[in-house]
């Protein structure tokens, strides 16, 4: 995709916009349906980057649709059997954004993050070297960086405002607030998805290291699965062939960017720095690499451990 035609923010005139999050913009159709328009932004640190990466978003809505579709007989999804053309009368408009948008239920959504944790990487390796705990899970001794963990972990979050950071809490929090029903549901799914998953992902030389997953409600208290599902946005992918303990591995997300980040004198607030072309373009193949390993043919057997 050139440069030009990434999409740093929709406009769609003959809809009401409800919403800009860090990377989706979401419109009111009617009373029963969202559209919800993926673009090609990006957040590091919780800080919206001034230059969009192209083609990601199409890339993440596509990689989403693709894990709605074969995880429908575990949970109902947000999907709907309309199309950004039922909804937007500008026929070129609706081309513009017909890769990177979806037409969903309105759903209330659970205001917790289901993370699921596989391999001892990220906070979750910081907090086990500083207590031996992840999460307040107590780990046995001796586990090294980026191994994989004796089972999934179910790590919840809070769901913060816009600009605040998640919070991690207990499993005794997210049922006092949700109720007993829907926290078991939530992880039960969340904990069923991230298997499936990994087994698929494995398959395919991909190792899902984390991940996290939004939930919904509709209007009868059926739980929904929403927003996006094991994209490079929500999880972290490390390529098998290349896993090693010890280290963090190379991924197919945009811990690419944060590294670039990193070797800047920038104390990670708004407004965030420009990327350079070459990072840009990078981070956009990351992204084209793990849509297609994700969704092509199956490579190894799932049952070969990675290497040490």
């Amino acid at each position: 995709m050139n440069p030009q035609d990434a999409l740093f923010e929709s406009s769609i005139p003959e809809l009401p916009l409800l919403g800009r999050g860090k990377v989706r913009d979401i419109y009111g159709v009617d009373d029963a349906h969202l559209l919800i328009v993926t673009t090609d932004r990006l957040s590091a640190y919780d800080v919206v980057l001034p230059d969009p990466i192209p083609g990601k978003g199409e890339l993440l809505t596509q990689i989403s649709l693709y894990w709605f579709r074969r995880m429908q007989d575990v949970i109902d999804n947000q999907l709907t059997d309309l199309s950004v053309d039922d909804v937007i009368d500008d026929a070129a408009l609706a081309e513009q954004l017909r890769r990177r948008s979806l037409v969903v239920k309105r759903l209330k959504p659970l205001p917790i993050e289901a993370v699921v944790r596989g391999y001892l990487i990220g906070s979750g390796w910081r907090d086990y070297r500083a207590g031996g705990a992840v999460c307040g899970i107590e780990l046995p001794e001796g586990l090294r960086q980026a191994e994989r963990l004796p089972a999934p972990l179910f790590t919840p979050a809070s769901k913060a405002e816009a600009g605040e950071h998640d919070e991690n809490i207990s499993f005794a929090d997210v049922v006092d607030r949700v109720g007993e029903r829907l926290a078991e549901q939530v992880h039960d799914t969340s904990m069923e998805i991230y298997q499936r998953a990994s087994e698929h992902a494995a398959a395919r030389g991909l190792i899902i290291a984390d991940t996290k997953f939004e939930f919904g409600l509709d209007g009868e208290g059926r739980l929904h699965l929403i927003d996006e599902v094991l994209t490079p946005d929500s999880s972290r992918f490390w390529p098998a062939a290349e896993y090693r303990l010890d280290t963090s591995p190379p991924s197919f997300d945009k811990q690419y960017v944060r590294d670039y980040l990193d070797t800047l004198d920038w104390d990670q607030r708004a407004p965030g720095p420009a990327l350079p072309a070459t990072v840009a373009e990078k981070t956009a193949e990351k992204y084209r690499e793990a849509y297609r390993l994700l969704t092509g043919p199956a490579t190894v057997s799932p049952d070969d451990p990675p290497s040490d």
